[in-house]
């Protein structure tokens, strides 16, 4: 951004510490990327240079909901400002943006028949180095009443739990590396210390072919689940299943939305949605439900519109007609 949109949404230049605002903690801290994004569709279509990142769509999916949300991450000199003056537009803090002194993450998004794959541009920034570090957290920030990691490579991630599991009132974790029996051991350990583990299943080895046996069996291997309460697996367009890790009992989500236009983004709009429920004591299924609504605002357009253009009581309206309730926020 430019000088003047740095003073105007407290970003310093890069290299310099962030501005805090003194004394405000936001309900829920979102931890990750800003990235920019190449989309190549599988009929051939493409969307380039499109602004987004999962902090971006976790931040307005819970602002829908009027939860107060800061944001925590590097910002490269790339991500568009106005954007950001959306971010900021909605009630979201930016004032935890560590800004680069150069380009920030930028991905190919390929949309194929059996998956998406993401695959990170060689020219645009090291998702390890592009990702927030424990000392990028303001210290008020830290007893945030949820703070949720977005993905990241799990050497990060696993630093960021070590750092924030002490302090954080709910944490929540949404891996970027795959689940595997490779990995699993490193993964058990991380998991034990969060509240609430968001995976897709294209990140959870087995879980596309056998959901519910994949999310028990994983469950059985986990043994002592330490903080774990819930897993909630997201499946695309088939909605997803969220697990009690307590007591092993399954409940299923289905995906709503006026129309499809791209499905971006989706999964973290409804985690946002899903925490900020959760975040105001209610019960997993309306924390579902409202989960759906905030994710059908994304699929509605490209990227951040539609959510960014959603208003609170949209969102009401939206979840009374589908459920036959109204949050109470």
């Amino acid at each position: 951004p430019c000088p003047r949109a740095r003073r105007a949404y407290g970003i310093p230049r890069a290299g310099a510490a962030p501005r805090r605002r003194a004394g405000v903690t936001p309900d829920l801290v979102c931890l990750g990327n800003l990235i920019v994004d190449d989309l190549v569709f599988a009929d051939g279509r493409t969307r380039m240079g499109e602004p987004g990142g999962a902090i971006a769509y976790v931040a307005l999916g819970a602002r829908l909901w009027n939860v107060g949300v800061g944001v925590v991450g590097p910002l490269g000199s790339d991500y568009p400002r106005d954007s950001l003056e959306g971010l900021h537009a909605r009630g979201v803090d930016i004032s935890g943006l560590r800004p680069l002194p150069g380009p920030g993450l930028r991905t190919w998004l390929l949309h194929e028949p059996c998956g998406r794959r993401v695959i990170h541009r060689l020219d645009s920034a090291d998702h390890f180095e592009a990702s927030p570090r424990p000392d990028d957290v303001p210290a008020a920030w830290r007893a945030a009443r949820a703070i949720h990691l977005a993905p990241m490579p799990l050497a990060r991630q696993r630093e960021l739990v070590a750092s924030l599991a002490p302090t954080a009132g709910m944490l929540s974790l949404d891996p970027h590396e795959t689940v595997s029996v490779s990995n699993a051991d490193a993964w058990r350990e991380v998991v034990r210390h969060v509240d609430v583990f968001i995976p897709n299943d294209e990140e959870l080895a087995g879980a596309r072919e056998a959901p519910e046996q994949t999310l028990r069996a994983w469950r059985a291997a986990l043994g002592d689940p330490g903080r774990l309460k819930f897993v909630l697996l997201k499946q695309g367009a088939r909605g997803g299943l969220a697990l009690d890790a307590r007591t092993g009992a399954t409940t299923r989500w289905r995906p709503r939305a006026e129309r499809v236009v791209d499905a971006t983004g989706a999964g973290d709009a409804f985690a946002g949605g899903w925490l900020a429920a959760w975040l105001e004591q209610q019960d997993l299924q309306a924390a579902l439900e409202q989960g759906v609504v905030s994710a059908s605002f994304v699929l509605e357009d490209w990227g951040l519109a539609a959510l960014s253009a959603a208003t609170p009581a949209a969102a009401r309206l939206r979840r009374q007609a589908w459920f036959g309730r109204v949050a109470s926020g």
